[in-house]
């Protein structure tokens, strides 16, 4: 049943249960990208190893994430269980054999993987703001703080970083709304309160150096399987937005980093997005549109990009259209909901004329699947009712020492592991600052010689003490009298920041369509 060029996904049946054929994901439409559906516990996590392990068995490396621990099992050979046999008997599948798959974990805490991170200039503003849940205006100053460092030359690597800039922005906000537009000082209070929060939800782990190579999750291992990066994600979807936001950001990230490569035999890279709701939910319009954009985009680039959630009715129709190979497992249909999502999932595939889908989708039992995939020219196959085969790899969780041993011989080991703090705005700004104040001091300290005719030969400051005998003495004099007030030594740097990047308008970075940078 195995065969070259192919997925092996299943075997279908017919009405009478006998066996009627295997059902392929074909590996040269593996970039049009797919949908695995299913409420909780009909099979959907045992389906995404299996696609996982046929995509690195077929040397394309897979980006997926682990939101239960079960899918780190991945990394270990399989063991005979009696139900992993009795499925394999029942499919007739005598190739069935155990094997082990390279895989690389990540994590955003560092605790169950290698560190994963990347740059809050690298996110950008559309991404942030969605991470921080940012109301129009707001996502309007995150925009010109971004505009403000790429044109400065002031690094964003981390939250301090943005948070200096944002205090810079306060202290200035009249000067910089007349060159960048309305920067309202409540707006920027408010954004710096949801930094907070972000801090307290763990947001800081994930924005700093050194940040992930894509080329770090494109890999293959000496046999020529395709790496298996699994992001470790239990913890992460206690905040289910920074979940969604990072996923989202590493896609974006592969659309702006790999060049046009057409539609090749088979992908470049897979990605699975578990818990694809989480994307969708209370998303801004123009974020929804951008995400279909690079969706319909990427599969020019060699990515496929497969979404796993429980009901069809949680992406929107837009992005559902770009879905070509379908996995539906089994729905339930007790609400009016419910009974909408069983028919809008039956209506998506091409009838098989020997059932009717709406009715099966809620007979099917676990492990049990409808598969409708791309066959020749790129057209839907006719759906079948399909037992999934079992997977090679370990059906259940790894120990921790397990992982352990599978991360002590990981190929990126020791390059994420350590956290690195270089110059950037934090700095750039807070040595601007104590420069201004150095020299301000110095200018107020500095004597003033006695010129002729002068009452005395006493010490005087800068805007102070009988000093108008000389011309620019009289114009501080002038500026004093119409209500002139000395300049903070803050204020004296930012405006020296705001100068700076006034003037350097041709170094502005180029960003994509999520706003990450281009390279």
């Amino acid at each position: 049943m195995l065969e070259d060029g192919k997925i092996f996904v299943g075997v279908s049946r017919n009405p009478d249960d006998s066996i009627n054929k295997p059902e392929y994901l074909d590996l040269k439409f593996g970039n049009r990208h797919g949908l695995v559906t299913g409420a909780t516990g009909t099979g959907k996590t045992v389906t995404l190893q299996v696609l996982a392990e046929g995509f690195s068995k077929a040397g394309v490396p897979v980006f997926c994430a682990d939101i239960k621990g079960d899918l780190s099992g991945i990394a270990a050979k399989g063991e005979p269980k009696d139900f992993l046999t009795k499925r394999a008997e029942q499919i007739g599948f005598d190739d069935y054999e155990f094997d082990q798959f390279p895989v690389i974990f990540w994590d955003l805490f560092g605790e169950k993987g290698h560190r994963v991170r990347t740059t809050i200039a690298e996110m950008g503003p559309l991404l942030l703001a969605r991470l921080m849940d940012a109301s129009e205006p707001q996502e309007g100053v995150i925009n010109i703080a971004f505009k403000i460092a790429d044109q400065g030359g002031l690094p964003l690597l981390d939250l301090k970083d943005f948070s200096s800039l944002l205090n810079y922005m306060a202290e200035n906000a009249t000067e910089l709304s007349s060159q960048f537009g309305l920067i309202s000082k409540a707006s920027v209070a408010s954004i710096q309160r949801a930094l907070l929060v972000l801090e307290q939800q763990g947001a800081e782990h994930f924005f700093g150096e050194p940040a992930l190579k894509i080329s770090d999750i494109m890999r293959t291992n000496n046999r020529g399987y395709g790496q298996i990066s699994v992001l470790a994600a239990d913890k992460l979807m206690m905040n289910p937005r920074l979940y969604a936001t990072f996923l989202l950001w590493l896609l974006s990230e592969l659309f702006e980093e790999l060049p046009e490569v057409g539609d090749p035999e088979k992908p470049n890279l897979v990605f699975f997005f578990d818990e694809a709701h989480l994307l969708f939910n209370d998303a801004p319009k123009v974020l929804i549109e951008r995400v279909e954009q690079v969706v319909r985009l990427i599969r020019s680039k060699g990515v496929g990009v497969y979404l796993v959630t429980q009901n069809p009715l949680d992406v929107p129709e837009t992005v559902l259209a770009q879905l070509g190979n379908r996995v539906q497992h089994a729905l339930r249909a007790y609400s009016p909901r419910e009974q909408k999502a069983v028919k809008t999932a039956a209506d998506t595939f091409r009838p098989n004329p020997a059932f009717d889908c709406a009715t099966v989708i809620t007979m099917l039992g676990t492990g049990e699947a409808l598969v409708s995939t791309l066959e020749a020219k790129g057209s839907p196959s006719i759906v079948e009712r399909t037992l999934v085969r079992p997977p090679s790899g370990r059906v259940g969780p790894l120990t921790d020492a397990e992982r352990q041993q599978v991360m002590d011989k990981s190929p990126v080991l020791g390059v994420y592991d350590e956290d690195l703090d270089r110059e950037s705005a934090f700095e750039i700004l807070a040595a601007r600052a104590k420069k201004a104040s150095d020299s301000d001091a110095a200018k107020r300290m500095q004597p003033t010689q006695p010129t002729e005719g002068s009452a005395s030969g006493r010490w005087t400051l800068p805007g102070f003490g009988n000093d108008d005998n000389e011309p620019q003495d009289r114009s501080q004099g002038r500026a004093r009298s119409s209500g002139y007030q000395r300049e903070t030594v803050v204020e004296a740097a930012m405006k020296s920041v705001a100068r700076t990047v006034a003037t350097q308008v041709g170094r502005a970075l180029v960003r994509g369509i999520l706003g990450s940078l281009k390279r």
